[in-house]
């Protein structure tokens, strides 16, 4: 059996419910954080793109945070999602958020302002000297306009110790592979990308940080867990269960496609803030259909 970190396996990356009036649900997130450690994720991350974390404020996300960390009870652990296109404002908000009880910080990179290589590398260098808790990158291309390369993610692993690892969304095999291959040792290197989760493990990546899981926590850790302990066939066969549903989920915006799952399975209404809105009536069909729900 593969030796195990803290942070290796499944982190779910969570949703925020709300109410019709738009405030948040702590009664469907308590739910949540419960579903999520009985059906074997091996942590929470809150407050990521996935949280709707850019329409909450200072104190909602204090409060989520908070109540989480209290629901949680020390089960699992907690990675808390810190990041923006300000290095000075990112660093202020690490300084002046409560992290007791957080394992690690997710900091995405920086967005809009599209910096360079060197631009990323001093952000993050920085990042990592102000964060009283391991660092883990974040680069999501698609959402930020700025991919990083492996090299300036090798360049920032290896100056600074306190960044950890990496969750990798740029969907290029070839770079999250040549991380993988030239990473220092104990260097997380995590998908981004529920569907190819699988062939990043078969390449030696440590897991992911998920959506699908909200909606399907055993079955997808599952997936991942026979994936990191070298049983391929089991593993491959869960992969196939859930790749159809994986790009319905993001089809018309996430977390739009994941909360209307979730809404289908009882779990917790659909309501996103805007500017996110609701998927269309034919894609909550189709994603009924595939995922095998009937609806009433």
């Amino acid at each position: 059996m593969t030796e195990r970190k803290p942070l290796n396996g499944t982190g779910t990356a969570l949703i925020t419910p709300f109410n019709a009036d738009f405030s948040i649900d702590y009664k469907s997130l308590g739910k949540i954080v419960e579903k999520q450690i009985i059906g074997g994720v091996d942590y929470l991350v809150v407050m990521g793109t996935t949280g709707e974390s850019v329409t909450l404020d200072k104190n909602e996300k204090a409060e989520v945070l908070r109540f989480i960390i209290e629901k949680t009870r020390k089960r699992v652990p907690v990675v808390v999602g810190i990041g923006g296109n300000n290095t000075t404002e990112v660093i202020a908000s690490l300084r002046n958020t409560n992290l007791d009880g957080v394992t690690a910080v997710l900091s995405v990179a920086p967005y809009y302002n599209k910096p360079n290589q060197e631009g990323l590398f001093r952000h993050f260098v920085e990042i990592s000297k102000a964060s009283p808790k391991p660092v883990i990158l974040y680069n999501v291309p698609g959402r930020t306009g700025a991919n990083m390369t492996a090299d300036t993610t090798l360049r920032i692993a290896n100056a600074s110790k306190n960044v950890i690892g990496i969750k990798e969304a740029s969907g290029n095999m070839d770079q999250i592979m040549s991380i993988i291959k030239d990473k220092p040792k104990g260097f997380l290197v995590i998908s981004g990308d529920d569907s190819i989760t699988l062939p990043l493990i078969a390449c030696g990546a440590d897991g992911v940080i998920s959506v699908i899981s909200n909606a399907f926590p055993k079955k997808y850790s599952s997936m991942v867990r026979n994936a990191l302990n070298g049983d391929l066939q089991k593993a491959r066969k869960q992969h196939y269960e859930l790749f159809d549903i994986i790009p319905l989920l993001f089809a018309e915006g996430s977390p739009s496609g994941v909360k209307a799952l979730m809404e289908m399975q009882g779990i917790c209404k659909c309501h996103v803030r805007m500017p996110l809105a609701g998927i269309s009536s034919t894609l909550k069909n189709k994603l009924a259909s595939v995922a095998g729900i009937s609806k009433k």
